[in-house]
């Protein structure tokens, strides 16, 4: 799988040309404990290596010459493994992920002194490592200083994660297994979360119940921080501390997703601690689960992205003017309230996003090959959430029985053939259903 991968952006590059890409380096946290290890999201997608301090070099096909991909790796240290684990070694690694050759990153300088020369074109994503930058403009630099032998740098250099990220925007089957299995263990930590939530638990309590269930399941991470806001929290987007007591009368938002073999899920639901809504906090829930349906239902191969934010913006706005979020009294319709931007009080963000191996994944949104880039079309493997929200702050001319209100409701989706399929769909959301399961607890 992985070698494909590297074939297909090889064939992309121009013959002969050179890519580099480096994996993320390990970060100190404070004295000598490191944060928690993770790798490069480029480089394992065309690796599948985990390991830090390693480096892929893809040399494109010329001639007679086929296609090279060369790691750089960390030799095997026996000592080193009694206090920090297994290492591969440049030839186990070559073998086990498929590689054409395998070196000592030690020897990156030097190795790659001799892959630059003579070659018309680096691709390369700079400004992602301010280290790996300075060292490539050294590789390059020493190339060109043997330019009266011959030699020559290359003349041209290409962003290399534009090419990846068209790539990672279309799941293949291995990757949609994982990402349904991501979707899934996220799915029953928000049923666990629901059982366990009652008056008094702490938000941090709750987040504790997702972290038991992400690990339990073999998630390897959190896919990013969890947010577990009660109440008035609920209205801020992305509230983190989860410090506060969940009490009797309020709503509790939870956004949290895990990471299951280097694929992200992300969920968000939001429920009552007591176990049963108050008639505006159905209301309000209800609204934002009709505007969730109105943007399944714009997930179509051939249709624009956008296409289901402006239908669940609509169905959302519709309720605000209903309800007297809106002044009825102030637009003649919903569309024009939406003209006006007047549901931005209530409904601030947009309504999904690429989904995959980073849980905001990569890839634009508009088709950057026509003049005006129009919000690119959709195409079956495409993978997104979908996460219309409502969030009602006190102020004045709203009516106070929706004040700080604040729901969302997210799903993980895959664009199919005929559609599209929800992959988080365990995930607790109907009202009846809600109520039901807390009711058990």
């Amino acid at each position: 799988m992985y070698a494909e991968r590297r074939a297909r952006l090889a064939a992309q590059m121009q013959p002969g040309a050179v890519a580099v890409l480096a994996t993320a380096p390990e970060v100190l946290r404070n004295g000598d404990s490191d944060y928690p290890y993770r790798h490069d999201s480029y480089f394992y997608y065309l690796t599948g290596f985990t390991e830090p301090e390693s480096v892929l070099v893809l040399v494109a096909a010329r001639g007679d010459a086929p296609a090279r991909a060369i790691l750089f790796c960390r030799e095997k240290n026996l000592e080193r493994e009694i206090w920090d684990g297994f290492r591969h070694g440049p030839e186990a690694a070559r073998v086990a992920f498929g590689f054409d050759e395998a070196y000592p990153v030690d020897e990156l300088d030097a190795q790659m002194g001799k892959l630059l020369a003579n070659v018309p074109a680096l691709y390369y994503a700079l400004g992602h490592s301010a280290a790996l930058d300075a060292q490539v403009s050294g590789w390059l630099k020493a190339v060109r200083a043997q330019g009266r032998t011959g030699i020559t740098a290359p003349s041209a250099t290409h962003h290399l994660s534009g090419l990846i990220d068209e790539m990672r925007l279309l799941k293949d089957a291995g990757e949609q297994t994982l990402m349904a299995r991501a979707a899934a263990i996220a799915a029953a930590a928000h049923a666990r979360a629901m059982r366990f939530t009652r008056p008094g638990v702490f938000e941090y309590e709750i987040e504790a119940e997702l972290q038991h269930e992400f690990r339990r399941n073999g998630a390897q991470f959190p896919a990013y921080t969890p947010i577990v806001a009660s109440g008035a929290n609920a209205c801020v987007l992305h509230y983190s501390a989860n410090n506060q007591p969940c009490r009797d009368g309020e709503l509790v938002l939870v956004d949290a997703g895990c990471e299951f073999d280097g694929y992200a899920s992300d969920i968000t639901r939001t429920w009552p601690v007591s176990g049963r809504f108050t008639e505006p906090q159905r209301i309000l829930y209800e609204l934002v689960l009709q505007a969730q349906e109105a943007a399944f239902a714009a997930i179509v191969p051939g249709r624009p992205y956008s296409d289901m934010h402006e239908a669940a913006v609509k169905v959302l706005a519709g309720g605000m003017l209903d309800l007297g979020l809106l002044a009825k009294s102030k637009y003649a319709s919903v569309e024009d309230a939406i003209a006006d931007k007047a549901h931005l009080q209530f409904y601030m963000h947009g309504t999904g996003h690429w989904l995959g191996m980073d849980v905001h994944d990569v890839g634009p949104y508009r088709d950057l090959s026509l003049p005006a880039h129009p919000s690119r079309a959709l195409l079956a493997g495409m993978a997104l959430t979908v996460e219309p929200g409502i969030y009602v702050r006190p102020a004045e001319g709203v009516p106070e029985q929706f004040w700080n209100i604040g729901i969302r409701i997210e799903d993980d989706v895959l664009v199919t053939e005929g559609g599209c399929r929800i992959l988080s769909g365990d995930a607790p959301k109907a009202v009846a259903e809600v109520e039901a399961l807390m009711g058990e607890a």
